[in-house]
């Protein structure tokens, strides 16, 4: 299918209209509030608060707006011609991941780990949970990590009876980790995914040149946090030896274990993956004892979010590039940071890529940087919509304020800009 080339009109009104959908996901909380102070329309106050349908909505809006100055067909031809399989991989794996044999297995695989470090046991079950965690989406994919943390989390930790602060600089700091703890493979994070073809980049080439670096700061920010709040840790019941405890069969973990591996290998095949998940289906409905709810509403709302980026994000490729490409490689880190908090950061590689004849520099410090700002908003990286509709319903109001979000998130942003620059 040929690429339609559009008028510069219609960038510029695409470029405004995906601004005031960045801008939309900072005012939720307003409209949260609408719906309580105008309940005859309580619906669409909620609806339009509702972070994960923000890109969806505006997408639509984009899509009309083409529709009406361009005609319908080359709008169905611009949609066509955007690639969903990461939406869909994403709703896929987080509905597997999040299945309760799943989740019992990580949750003892996690507890037994933090039963070897010499502290409290609140306190190094928490710890863990913020580093081995994000490290396994490295292996499992970003999507699952982020949902098993995050479930994890909401477990024991992430509660509407915490504090704020509390609250705000875990999420902080889970966005992070898993922004940077899935570059220790090339298969596992998007803004790796993206390029590591094109590129030539190996898993020796990205444990040598991300991986280890990416390990450094992911422990120095769960250590950081851990220490912060050692005291109210320290006050928590300690953990429970029933979570290192299977109460699923073995077998059906198992089952479950292929299925998750089924959709990971096969993540740039959505026929496969999805067939894999239609099993899943089957089995879950086959063995019920042994599920708790599976999160289908979660997961196709944060598929919606991503598919509603995946359509705004394809009209902004005529400032994007010029200005990727403009860039020295220390201003194109600090320039692709600062982007990726308002843009995805696997569009942002993958526009990169497109630029010809860059240097090895160029290429680090924008892989780098798109992964480093992966915490600062939940539009940054693609799990951190998974993470945002599992535990919003923690905070108060059912809502995640965006500037806590990204104050909460810059001090660890930082660990991981100094461990991507200054490590040799």
């Amino acid at each position: 299918m040929a690429e339609v080339i559009f008028p510069h009109s219609v960038e510029i009104m695409a470029a405004v209209i995906f601004a005031l959908a960045v801008l939309h996901t900072f005012s939720a909380a307003y409209f949260e509030r609408l719906a309580h102070l105008q309940p005859a329309h309580a619906g669409l106050w909620h609806l339009l608060g509702e972070v994960e349908a923000v890109f969806g909505f505006w997408a639509m809006v984009l899509l009309l707006a083409m529709a009406i100055q361009l005609g319908t067909e080359p709008s169905m031809h611009y949609l066509e011609s955007r690639n969903f399989t990461e939406p869909a991989f994403v709703f896929v794996i987080m509905v597997v991941a999040a299945s309760r044999p799943i989740i019992d297995f990580a949750g003892a695989l996690l507890v037994w780990v933090s039963r070897i470090l010499p502290l409290p046991a609140s306190m190094a079950y928490y710890v863990t949970l913020l580093s081995v965690g994000p490290l396994l989406g490295s292996f499992i994919t970003e999507p699952a990590a982020m949902t098993l943390t995050a479930l994890l989390l909401r477990e024991r930790f992430v509660h509407k009876n915490a504090p704020n602060a509390f609250k705000y600089a875990t999420l902080g700091v889970l966005f992070v980790n898993v922004s940077i703890g899935g570059v220790l493979t090339p298969f596992a994070a998007p803004p790796v995914l993206m390029v590591a073809g094109t590129w030539g980049w190996d898993l020796a080439f990205m444990l040598k040149n991300f991986g280890w670096k990416a390990a450094i700061a992911v422990f120095i920010n769960a250590a950081a946090i851990t220490v912060l709040f050692r005291a109210y840790l320290r006050e928590l019941p300690g953990v429970s030896p029933a979570l290192a405890r299977l109460d699923v069969p073995v077998w059906v973990i198992a089952v479950h274990l292929l299925f998750l591996t089924g959709v990971v290998v096969f993540n740039h095949h959505p026929i496969v993956f999805s067939a894999f998940f239609l099993f899943f289906l089957g089995f879950t409905e086959a063995y019920k004892q042994y599920q708790s709810r599976l999160l289908l509403r979660e997961g196709l709302m944060v598929a919606f979010f991503l598919a509603g980026l995946v359509v705004l994000g394809g009209m902004q490729k005529w400032w994007l590039q010029p200005a990727l490409s403009g860039m020295s490689s220390t201003v194109l880190y600090w320039g692709a940071t600062a982007l990726t908090a308002i843009t995805d950061n696997a569009a942002l590689t993958y526009l990169g890529s497109l630029v010809e004849g860059v240097s090895d520099e160029f290429k680090y410090a924008l892989v780098a940087g798109a992964v480093t700002g992966g915490g600062l908003t939940v539009i940054a990286n693609a799990p951190n919509p998974a993470g945002f509709a599992i535990l919003k319903g923690s905070f108060d109001d059912g809502a995640i304020n965006p500037l806590y979000l990204f104050l909460a998130a810059f001090g660890p942003t930082m660990v991981a800009a100094a461990a991507f620059l200054l490590l040799p």
